[in-house]
């Protein structure tokens, strides 16, 4: 029976490699750091979401190896039954701590956080109001929820407005978005949309994933850097980019939301439970953030080197300041030249990652840069001279 089937994948996946959108999986043969080996070569990691450089930290290592000696390799088991461990209690609260809600709830992964979270919330009678850049999770969360959808346009405060204003008939008003779209390395105005969720009598829920620890003074991620901590309702994000870069993801919010998630989130309820050495090493990963201003320093400046060096060097990068710098490469043939460079890059020794259709628009292919703390100053300077290498030898 599955023969035809099997012709018309096929057809689909030559269609994908001849417009040069194949996704290709490159194997590391080392940890996750700044400096990475491959199968082909040594190289500079700038594509990892390892913003402190804690994902091979001699601490949180430390704190995974001790254990799974004490609490074993794994759960067997979802959290209600007898998933639940002192140390996801721990993680919990450490978790709630550091970004100043009353309670979290953990998940395997951010992922099913956003596709838990908006089902419990929402019913027939209520509305969410999505910013169209949103999470691939937060737009499949929502699709799971019976709720009026809407969407407005990327941190347009005017369209959310209108938005806002034509499901003024509705009994819950909940605005979602990402605090740092990832695709672009660009804020929401989290203080605007507060603004306007008051004015509006509206929730707000935030995912945080590229910003939490590294983002606000403190680390506590874009509410911090708005000052909006304590009018954000609803946070999710992940403990696989900077909180230690292993696996797992969380809502942080009011308690009711919180115990009512427990309740009935079905990605939680049945779901196994995060491995212990996850969340010891999670533990010791929030724990080094929050006292990470040198890390989070050396983020900031090595970010700021690369954009001035790749402006001079004459490449076009999309504006802004955080860590993620996309460097664009527009037209009918961009999705080709840029998968062509990021492959020639590492032939000099850099490893970054060509994006393209469907992950972004058609006409906006890219390479996402990302910076971490563990770069030197020399090795943003060799990225940048690979990037100069590899546009000469592409053409």
């Amino acid at each position: 029976m599955y023969g035809s089937v099997k012709d018309e994948i096929g057809t689909t996946l030559q269609e994908i490699r001849d417009a040069g959108l194949f996704k290709d999986e490159r194997r590391l043969t080392s940890p996750q750091s700044a400096h990475i080996t491959t199968a082909k070569a040594d190289a500079l990691n700038f594509c990892a979401n390892n913003y402190l450089g804690l994902a091979d930290n001699p601490d949180v290592k430390a704190a995974a190896a001790a254990a799974l000696d004490d609490w074993g390799f794994g759960m067997a088991s979802v959290r209600f039954i007898c998933g639940t461990q002192e140390l996801h209690k721990q993680l919990e609260s450490a978790i709630s701590d550091f970004l100043g809600t009353d309670d979290t709830i953990l998940y395997s992964s951010c992922f099913d956080a956003n596709g838990g979270v908006f089902e419990v919330l929402l019913g027939a009678d209520d509305v969410v109001i999505s910013d169209e850049l949103n999470h691939a999770s937060l737009i499949d969360g929502i699709r799971l929820c019976k709720a009026r959808r809407l969407r407005y346009k990327n941190a347009d405060m005017a369209d959310l407005r209108a938005q806002l204003e034509s499901a003024s008939d509705a009994r819950r008003k909940l605005i979602v978005t990402d605090g740092v779209f990832s695709m672009d390395g660009y804020f929401a105005p989290l203080d605007e949309i507060c603004d306007l969720a008051d004015e509006f009598g509206a929730m707000v829920l935030v995912d945080d994933s590229h910003a939490v620890g590294f983002v606000g003074e403190g680390g506590r991620g874009t509410p911090e850097h708005f000052a909006v901590m304590d009018r954000v309702d609803i946070l999710t994000g992940t403990l696989g980019k900077a909180l230690g870069g292993a696996s797992g993801g969380y809502v942080a919010a009011h308690q009711e939301i919180v115990d009512l998630l427990r309740q009935r989130s079905r990605p939680y309820l049945f779901s196994n439970a995060v491995a212990p050495t996850v969340a010891a090493g999670s533990i010791k990963a929030i724990e080094l953030a929050r006292t990470s201003d040198e890390g989070r320093e050396a983020l900031r400046r090595n970010a700021e080197l690369f954009r001035t060096l790749m402006t001079e060097a004459g490449f076009e990068l999309l504006p802004g300041t955080h860590a993620i710098i996309p460097v664009m490469f527009a037209g009918e043939d961009g999705a080709r030249k840029a998968a062509a460079i990021a492959d020639a890059m590492l032939e000099h020794g850099v490893y970054v990652i060509a994006f393209s259709f469907p992950v972004v628009p058609v006409g906006k292919a890219r390479i996402r840069v990302q910076m971490s703390a563990a770069h030197s100053e020399d090795d943003v300077r060799r990225c940048v001279e690979a990037f100069t290498a590899a546009r000469a030898q592409v053409g």
